[in-house]
């Protein structure tokens, strides 16, 4: 399939760490580690190949709370789930400006987990109540956090792998 592989090469030119995955175990095809730098250019990216993003959340692990992305595509059969660590500053920059559907997912993790996405154009809260804004649900207390080793994501080191979806 010529737009897989020209969708792949894609990938390899924005340095972002893939990792196929096993679809019948994860839900998803490819794993995609990125970085803030990195977060627009994928989503430009990904819209321009025909995918769609199916949500937008976070998990709260140690040692940061990691922005999660997945994707889906018409064109063939192929799901990814990006992550990104969130700066110290609590700061992503949003893809609303790519996908107006990552509007309102993005002012949903918002309200649960705090994180703000700059550059978002309308970041106010979608679930909780104005007054309870800075309550941010699903953060756990440190004794509850877990590794991100230990979540289940692939762990095989890129080079290892054939990535293909």
């Amino acid at each position: 399939m010529a737009a897989v592989q020209t969708f792949m090469d894609d990938l390899a030119r924005l340095s972002v760490v893939v990792r196929e995955a096993d679809y019948r175990k994860k839900g998803y095809h490819l794993e995609v580690e990125l970085t803030t730098e990195q977060l627009l250019d994928f989503a430009a990216l990904v819209r321009d190949q025909g995918f769609y993003p199916v949500f937008v959340s976070a998990v709260h692990v140690a040692p940061a709370i990691t922005v999660i992305y997945q994707f889906a595509c018409f064109e063939f059969p192929c799901r990814i789930m990006a992550r990104l660590p969130v700066s110290d500053k609590g700061s992503v920059p949003s893809i609303s400006s790519i996908f107006d559907g990552a509007n309102w997912h993005e002012r949903e993790t918002r309200d649960m987990f705090g994180i703000v996405f700059s550059n978002h154009p309308y970041l106010e809260p979608l679930l909780v109540a104005e007054e309870d804004a800075d309550l941010k649900p699903l953060l756990k207390s440190d004794a509850a956090l877990k590794s991100s080793e230990n979540i289940g994501w692939a762990t095989v080191p890129a080079q290892e792998q054939d990535v293909k979806p």
